[in-house]
């Protein structure tokens, strides 16, 4: 029993000395936590245990969320005090693995069911939606195109995906980077169909990605870990990992998705149910 008591103490301490060193050091990130302000601002209610994807609506002061796998067929919308605001049921899908949410200017949401722990998963799927009108879904199959084994050995076991985002009419899928520590980005076209997605680059990053999200000005976007923010700049479409920026340092438990609610700062939901806002930290 004590050995269970002890798991949450370990895994906060581990979150404690969590830094930005490896990512510096292998990917050149510079430490950007000082840059940045974190404060809690509200507790989901119990209808959404476990936010695992966050997408803001045009309005960026309201959010979609959704549970994550194995639970109802849900979206809800909540503010950044956890309020919940509507809930729309979505008969229609299954909840096999839903990750994370992305959304496009025309206000069309994609649901990430692609969860893949044991890389065993031949049904990855992206459902494609808009909220006005949410009984007319699509969905986006695919495959991953370096993977050839279900599973394969486990020290290859990176094909798991917990984020992506939406960005100049294509999705953009980042790996979990279990064990192996490099974050594979691959690519799709944001329209139904079957494909294959591509490898368009990697990045080393030491912690698990488990959000993605692109600023509305399309300038940056930034990767969730358990405990830490990475952003970066976009300055070359054919490879948006080439120019990494900051590494923040959040410890805040496990911290599973993100949205930006204007060009610098984000939002964020862990496992429980707090709702976080980053925010730059403005030059005096």
């Amino acid at each position: 029993m004590l050995k269970y008591k002890l798991i949450p103490l370990l895994f906060s301490l581990k979150m404690m000395l969590c830094n930005c060193h490896y990512e510096k050091r292998e990917s050149g990130f510079e430490t950007g936590t000082r840059q940045y302000k974190v404060s809690k601002t509200g507790q989901l209610p119990g209808s959404i245990p476990e936010s695992s994807g966050l997408a803001t609506d045009s309005a960026r002061q309201t959010f979609w969320t959704h549970n994550d796998g194995g639970s109802k067929p849900e979206l809800f919308k909540i503010d950044l005090g956890g309020n919940l605001l509507q809930t729309i049921p979505l008969k229609n899908l299954k909840n096999e693995d839903w990750e994370d949410l992305a959304q496009d200017p025309s206000g069309n949401l994609y649901i990430g069911d692609f969860g893949n722990n044991n890389n065993r998963r031949r049904d990855l799927k992206i459902y494609k939606l808009n909220p006005a009108n949410p009984a007319l879904a699509d969905s986006i199959s695919f495959r991953y195109e370096d993977q050839q084994d279900f599973p394969p050995a486990p020290e290859d076991r990176n094909f798991d995906c917990e984020a992506f985002f939406w960005h100049a009419d294509s999705l953009y899928l980042f790996s979990k980077n279990r064990g192996s520590k490099l974050v594979k980005m691959y690519t799709l076209p944001a329209t139904p169909g079957q494909y294959v997605a591509k490898v368009r680059g990697t990045v080393r990053l030491k912690s698990m990605v488990t959000g993605a999200a692109i600023n509305p000005g399309g300038t940056q976007f930034a990767l969730l870990s358990y405990g830490k923010v990475f952003v970066f700049d976009i300055t070359n479409p054919a490879n948006l990992l080439q120019e990494p920026s900051v590494c923040i340092k959040i410890a805040r438990n496990q911290a599973e998705a993100i949205a930006y609610t204007n060009d610098t700062d984000f939002a964020i939901t862990n496992e429980q149910g707090r709702i976080y806002r980053v925010t730059r930290k403005r030059r005096k």
